[in-house]
This record gives C-alpha cells, structure tokens and sequence, in this order.
C-alpha cells in the first residue's frame, strides 16, 4: 500500500484492508454470476423465469416486473439490530426473507437470456449489452448501436454484422478480429485500424486489400480470398490456427493505454492518475479497478461505472455516489454493506431497498436516528473485526463454479470450499444426449438443413449438449459461417484467452537495443514479441 492509498482510506473513514489485491478482487468476483442461467417461479406471480438463482438456493426470487412493481416493500422486512450478534449474521438472515430481482434486464424486448444489460431486443445468452439489436452470445458490448452481430467480447461503439471480434471498436462485416479499430470486412486481424477488405493481416494502418501482409489490387485480393471456403467447417479451422499464429506473431504494444497520463494496467482509454485498472474508460483517481467507464476517485471495485464516484469495494453498480462494500445496486447516494439496493439514499446493511432513506437493516428511521445507530454499529463492527472488509465469500448468494471467480481465478470444489467458497453441485447443462454427432453436421454451412435447429449437438471440447436457435442459423447463412462445433461456454473461454490476464509483470522492451522497462500484463514466460510504446509506434506508424 502507498502513501495515496491511506489518504483515501481516511477520507471514506475505512481502515486499510487485511488482504491483498488479488484476494480482494477474488472475493468480489465470488459475488457475480454474470453467465450460469436457471428458471424457476417467481415468488410472487409464480410465473416461470429466467434468473441467476437455482431452484435450490433459499432466497425469494422475484421476476424483473415483479421485483420493481410497488406490491412489496422491502422496508416491510426491517428489523431491530442485534448488538449480541455480529452484524454479517444479521445481514446474511435479512438476505434470506428480502426478495431478489431474478435477473437484470431493463427496457427489453425478446431478451429474456440477457443479465446485466439494458435497452435491446431480439437478444439472446448476452452479458452486459446495451443498446443492442438481433445480438447472439456476446458479453460487454456498449458505447453505441451494435446490431446482427455473434459470438463477440469487448466491443465498442457502433458495430454490425460482426463475428468473433474481441476488444474491438467501431467495425463493419469482420470476423476473427483481435484489437480492431474502425475496420470494414477484415477477416482474421489483429490489430488493425482504418483498415478494409485486410484478410490474415497484422498491425496494419489505414491499409485496403491485404492479405498475409501484403497489399494487392481490389481483383487480385478478391482473387486470393476466394480460394478459401470460407462455408467450410475445414477451411475455418485451418484459418483459426493460422490466425492464432499470427496474433501470437505480431507486435503487442506493452498495454493498451490511449489518451491517459500516468495510469497502469490494460485497455485503458481517456483516464488518468490511476493504476492497477482494466478495461477502463475515463477513469481518474482510480485504483484496483476491472471493467469500469465514467468514474473517479475510487478503489477496489468491478463492473462499475457511469458516473459512480467515491466509490470503495463495489460490484455491479452504476450511478452511485459516496458507497462502501455494496454489491449489485444502482442510483444510490451514501450506501454502506448494501445488497441488490436502488435509488436510495443513507441505507446501512439493507438489502432489496427501493427508493429508500435512512434504513438499517431495512427499517426506516429519523436521519437523528439513523446516524447515531449507524455509528454504534460501526464501532461494534471494529470490536467484531468486521467494518473494512467486503461481504465474507461464504454469504455469497452463489456456488464459486457459478461465478466470475472460476472464469478468471479457477479452484477445484476442495480448494473452493477450504477456502470458504460455496459451490454449487447442480449447474445446468446436459451431456450424453445429443441427437447428432460431430462427424454427422454437414461441413458446409450451405448443405445444413432446418432440421438442424431440432437436433442437439454435442460440444468438441466439453461434451456438453447444445442448440442451434432459429436466429443463429439466419445468421450463420448470411454471414457464410458454419455450425460451430464448440458450445456457447467454450467459445466465451476461447475469445478469454485471446486476452492477458489482468495483472502486472516488470518487463522489459523486446525490440533490439531497446532498454525501456515497463509493466505490462504479458507475463516474461509467454511467447508474443513485446514493445514498448516508443518502438511500438515506430515499427507500426
């Protein structure tokens, strides 16, 4: 910890953590299933939904219209506090009887299999997309109308007809692209911008027609792609693997950094004075930070943003001011140790709290009250050795297989549970009941029938049972692409790995003669040429 980290802690009046980084984030990312999807009945309509809670976890599940309708109150459950217990007991009990929204999903049409997403429609297995229309298996897509698109992660802006596109921006008819900036019908790229009609390319600038590196006339190129059946299963793996070796063949710039001063980390765009952050957008004064835009003055959060401000172990928020250890709530003012709270003001250790003020444990109180109560329990918090830290992983609503936690910092059951992780026994998927087999799906794109939409198809990698959707195959038609062989998890972990990890190694430039030191999320072992951002821009200009 540094000198500006305690200086923070002091002015949100939080004693510095016990753990260290990554543990912080880890126990954070035990609290977010993002992807592990359900139905069960609503508890109020009983109507059957789609939600991140299995039938057998022990919260009341409302349905989105359910949740924020005015049938129920979430102060009705208030409750005295307990000074003989300590305060995550009462928290945990109060988790049990408050409803909670079955799945975040606002002003949607047809996207019943979206989370944490908002404003699209005719969507299906998305994760934090927005502005979004006829998307299929995408996660974080926002910052501009993204349309007839599949299978991509970490795209930005505008974006159509795009396929398998991972930390892309702005781009038109691409497919197989990694790190694509404002590009038209490139196919198998890696970083390239301003770019169009480039096919197995890298590290381009404003090109037009090339292929392998290479520029060629508009007839020739057209020439050169056509001798890949690109309708065939075949084809595109053997231009997967070339593609592999040339994302691995490439220059990468030490991090993705752009229109910042004095930062670290990874994809960071317009931000400033702030470190160990990833995928971060106009950010400043930020700290441990992962997946967060329009934010400043915080540390330690994931999947936050859009004007959050002051902000201290978080997740899953949006336009909160001034909160500390809050999970999974949005619009708020002054919230501490909160739990699926929104549009409220001065809660303490609420959970399901809308529209609220002055609650503790969800009973309301004169703002006299509130204070002199809150405080008492802080300071009986510090006695317990409880106040500072973020919500213990064994009060998570999920099993750790469940969560973001086993995506990016994987642990068997054994090692999950010693460690005080839940697990879940029961996740959904099937195996071993699959109506085609590999070798039985047509290899062209062109000689599948309908009937492949009633068929279950078995993954190449997992084993797990899947489907093919009406609109996927429209898609895959049109686009020239065929069935995948991988289920929608495996391809999701297959684009992950596209990406460094989110963390931080002392390095050293790669460029001959070179001395530039840097850190960079490539770790010294892993085989990609390195730059720094002097004789990266010099070998790319």
């Amino acid at each position: 910890m540094e000198s500006e980290d305690f200086d923070f802690y002091k002015k949100i009046d939080v004693p510095p953590p016990t753990l260290c980084p990554d543990c912080r984030q880890q126990r954070r990312y035990a609290w977010r299933n993002e992807r592990v999807l359900y139905r069960r009945d609503c508890d109020l309509c009983r109507k059957n939904v789609v939600t991140i809670y299995s039938s057998n976890k022990p919260y009341k599940i409302y349905c989105t219209l359910c949740f924020w309708s005015d049938k129920w109150d979430g102060t009705d459950y208030g409750r005295d506090f307990d000074f003989s217990k300590n305060f995550f007991e009462q928290f945990y009990e109060l988790q049990l009887r408050v409803p909670r929204i079955a799945l975040l999903s606002k002003n949607s049409v047809n996207a019943d299999y979206t989370h944490h997403s908002s404003d699209n429609k005719n969507c299906y297995l998305c994760f934090g997309t927005f502005d979004s229309e006829n998307i299929l298996y995408s996660t974080n897509m926002w910052g501009g109308i993204k349309k007839d698109s599949s299978d991509c992660y970490h795209v930005l802006g505008v974006a159509e007809r795009v396929y398998e596109l991972v930390d892309s921006e702005r781009c038109y008819g691409c497919q197989y692209g990694v790190r694509l900036r404002d590009c038209t019908d490139c196919l198998y790229c890696f970083d390239c911008r301003n770019c169009s009609n480039c096919f197995l390319s890298s590290n381009l600038r404003g090109r037009q027609h090339y292929f392998l590196n290479k520029p060629y006339s508009k007839e020739d190129y057209e020439k050169k792609v056509k001798e890949y059946k690109l309708t065939s299963q075949q084809t595109r793996d053997g231009l997967y693997k070339q593609w592999l070796d040339l994302v691995k063949n490439g220059i990468h710039r030490f991090a993705v950094i752009e229109k910042s001063a004095d930062v670290s980390g990874n994809m960071i765009i317009n931000s400033k004075n702030s470190h160990f952050v990833f995928d971060a957008d106009n950010v400043e004064d930020v700290k441990y930070a992962t997946l967060c835009t329009d934010m400043k003055d915080s540390m330690d959060f994931y999947h936050v943003g859009f004007g959050c401000e002051l902000i201290y172990e978080g997740h899953g928020m949006t336009y909160d001011y001034d909160c500390r250890f809050v999970h999974f709530s949005y619009n708020n003012a002054r919230l501490t140790y909160c739990d699926d709270c929104h549009n409220g003001e001065d809660l303490f250790g609420c959970v399901g709290v809308k529209q609220g003020k002055f609650c503790i444990l969800n009973k309301r109180y004169s703002e006299d009250e509130y204070r002199v109560l809150r405080n008492k329990i802080i300071a009986h918090m510090k006695k317990t050795k409880e106040f500072g830290e973020f919500f213990p992983a064994r009060f998570s609503p999920f099993g750790y297989n469940e969560t973001q936690g086993n995506v990016y910092m994987p642990l068997s059951k054994e090692e999950a549970i010693t460690r005080g992780y839940r697990w879940e026994d029961r996740v959904p998927g099937t195996f071993g009941k699959e109506t085609l087999r590999l070798e039985e799906i047509p290899d062209d794109i062109g000689e599948v029938s309908d009937d492949i939409l009633k068929e279950a198809l078995v993954c190449a990698n997992c084993r797990k049972n899947y489907n093919i959707l009406r609109p996927e195959l429209v898609f895959y038609r049109r686009e020239s692409l065929p069935i995948p062989r991988l289920c929608p998890d495996c391809r999701y972990m297959r684009r992950l790995k596209l990406r460094p990890p989110r963390n931080l190694w002392h390095r050293r430039c790669m460029k001959p003669g070179c001395q530039n030191k840097f850190e960079t999320p490539y770790a010294p072992e892993r085989p990609e040429i390195v730059y720094c951002e002097t004789c990266y821009n010099a070998e790319i200009a």
